[in-house]
């Protein structure tokens, strides 16, 4: 553990970095190629693309959030961000009501560094940035405006992991702690159900250099996180997740110290009932067989869940949990 770390977008604040990274990002907006759909819309002139989402985000919520992984939540929870839409298109997306289908209100960079710093102020362990890909750039001004106005808490950037790894390149030494899904370990399953039949290649090349940014996860002698990579890994029915497929990529390409989230909280909302393969909840013999999986190549940092439990996790370092549970 370590006894303390400052977010590490001070530096970059200060040496130039964070404006040379929101400069380019606010250019890319021009013709649009800031995640793998490459829409090329001119977002600052109000086109969308696939993320139906011009220069300024819409937010759908934001609170002190106790639903995550401990570390991450703590005793006081994460400072949570919603932005609507998002550049993936899950059929079973738990959040359809705003990631689908919109909602929230519009925020432009002033407003957004006004959250995170309100946020803040209500005592958070950190900025949780949930589908933050498709506005990155706005999340960025905003920080040029958050940091000299006091924010000083790590940034999570909470995503689904449908990233260009260039484009993740841009947040190095802004970013402390990234948060990322790991969906599919084949072509198949991104496309079926997400519309993005390319996610493992581009997935798998962002996870690198994420893990590159920050390595593997550092706690405080709290035990709360202040930097690192945890990565999470939705099981789905039928193991079309392609579990072993993943976690053998973890263990060979990433680390075997990875932190890893193994949820079996997957329900079938939103479109899922009109695939019959994924129109079930988990059973547990599927959970079961992913984490023996997970065991069977060597990764025991992380967490995973009780049966259905939506929220509740073992606990840190999964080897004795899961031999006597």
């Amino acid at each position: 553990m370590t006894t303390h770390i400052y977010p590490s977008y001070f530096e970059a604040f200060h040496n130039g970095g964070l404006d040379a990274a929101s400069r380019k990002a606010q250019a890319m907006l021009g013709s649009c190629a800031i995640c793998p759909r490459r829409c090329k819309v001119n977002r600052l002139k109000g086109n969308l693309g696939f993320c139906k989402t011009a220069a300024d985000p819409l937010v759908y919520s934001f609170m002190a959030h106790h639903g995550e992984e401990p570390p991450i939540s703590g005793s006081k929870g994460s400072g949570t961000i919603f932005f609507s839409h998002c550049n993936m298109g899950c059929v079973y997306c738990q959040n359809y009501e705003f990631s689908q289908m919109g909602g929230g209100g519009l925020v432009n960079p002033k407003g957004l560094a006004e959250i995170m710093l309100e946020l803040q102020g209500g005592g958070v362990h950190n900025i949780n940035l949930v589908t933050p890909t498709h506005v990155m750039p706005a999340i960025l001004e905003a920080l040029k405006i958050a940091i000299p106005a006091g924010l000083k808490l790590p940034l999570v950037y909470n995503s689904g992991g449908y990233e260009l790894a260039e484009i993740i390149g841009l947040l190095k030494g802004i970013i402390d702690i990234y948060l990322v899904d790991m969906r599919y370990g084949d072509e198949t399953g991104g496309a079926k159900y997400s519309l993005a039949p390319d996610y493992p290649r581009h997935n798998q090349e962002a996870v690198i250099e994420m893990q590159r940014q920050v390595g593997v996860a550092q706690l405080d002698d709290a035990g709360i996180m202040r930097r690192g990579l945890v990565i999470r890994h939705l099981v789905l029915p039928h193991g079309l997740s392609g579990t072993e497929k993943i976690m053998r990529f973890i263990k060979e390409k990433i680390s075997p110290e990875t932190y890893i989230s193994l949820m079996s909280q997957y329900m079938p909302y939103y479109k899922a009932r009109e695939f019959p393969e994924i129109s079930r909840r988990l059973t547990q013999e599927e959970y079961s067989e992913a984490q023996e999986i997970m065991l069977t190549y060597g990764l025991h940092n992380g967490w995973i869940q009780d049966s259905y439990g939506l929220e509740r996790f073992a606990g840190v370092n999964l080897k004795p949990f899961l031999k006597h549970g």
